[in-house]
């Protein structure tokens, strides 16, 4: 009797181990990080920081682009700017997006 205890304590032991062990591997919802894609017409050189291989010389030139142009008015305007080539701007297209820059008049109306 107490050999057969035992072994079903084993058992419950060891099956909760591989179910912790199962469950830890599967990242649950709460584990998950939503990432907001970064707006390249609003965000500020720290923002463009956070994006994979960009730098603060590229930050700026983003942002000197942005001022220069009016504004972003599609994300692959970002191959525009200097440092920025097609492998770069694929890595990087999911991670962005463009809302378009307000006009004078959009402005005024929103007041």
């Amino acid at each position: 009797m107490t050999r057969m205890m035992t072994t079903a304590l084993l058992v419950l032991v060891l099956g909760a181990g591989a179910a912790a062990a199962q469950s830890s591997s599967r990242p649950s919802p709460a584990n998950q990080m939503v990432v907001e894609a970064v707006n390249l017409n609003t965000a500020t050189v720290a923002q463009l920081e956070t994006l994979p291989g960009i730098g603060p010389a590229i930050a700026q030139r983003i942002v000197e682009y942005r001022q220069g142009n009016g504004g972003f008015k599609k994300i692959e305007e970002l191959m525009n700017v200097r440092g920025i080539g097609e492998t770069s701007f694929l890595k990087l297209k999911a991670l962005v997006t463009v809302t378009p820059p307000r006009t004078d008049r959009a402005a005024a109306q929103g007041q």
